[in-house]
């Protein structure tokens, strides 16, 4: 089993976990205005991922039949190291229809059996989210890694009733699973806490 297909099975038993945590129906119920339609999401993945990723269409069909239609997404890159605990940090581009672009950091801790390194190109789905503000907090999660050189994977993040779905895409060497929480800011700060 490649890296790529490992990585793929663990961000879907990821989204199986939280979709088991997370609301569903009538609290993620979304409005078409506002939002971005599957196509979009695809087509600017492929354009920032520079790949035609069956997988990446895969990842945005099933996150739509969970929660919606997203009405953000976050494009950027990010770095992240383990070994039983680790730190992951962030930079990106906030993108809204109604409330236009803003540029977010993301920073956060890791505990688990997780060891390696990795640095990856990240699409963020951010669903439910009310004014761009709320996205400044602590999203948890759950979140496994199987990197040989490359890899692709995806999980779901949740505080507040909002929803965020990263997808990654990536280089390293990493292996494992690991709790996690992602504190997203409008300034960098070396401070995953």
């Amino acid at each position: 089993m490649s890296g790529i297909s490992r990585r793929m099975l663990m961000g879907r038993a990821a989204l199986a976990a939280a979709s088991i945590a997370l609301p569903a129906g009538a609290a993620f119920a979304q409005q078409n205005s506002g939002t971005f339609s599957p196509g979009e999401i695809v087509d600017d993945g492929h354009k920032f991922f520079g790949t035609t990723s069956r997988d990446l269409a895969q990842v945005v069909e099933a996150a739509t039949k969970r929660w919606g239609r997203p009405n953000a997404y976050i494009l950027g890159q990010e770095a992240s190291g383990a070994f039983f605990g680790g730190l992951r940090y962030g930079e990106g581009v906030m993108y809204t229809r109604n409330a236009g672009d803003q540029h977010i950091y993301w920073q956060g801790p890791s505990f688990g059996f997780d060891t390696g390194a990795d640095g990856d190109r990240t699409m963020m789905l951010v669903y439910n989210l009310p004014a761009t503000g709320a996205i400044h907090q602590r999203f948890g999660g759950v979140d496994g890694s199987a990197y040989f050189v490359g890899g692709f994977g995806f999980t779901a993040l949740q505080a507040e009733g909002i929803v965020v779905v990263p997808i990654r895409t990536g280089l390293g060497l990493r292996l494992g699973a690991n709790v996690n929480y992602l504190k997203f800011t409008p300034q960098a700060t070396w401070n995953p806490f």
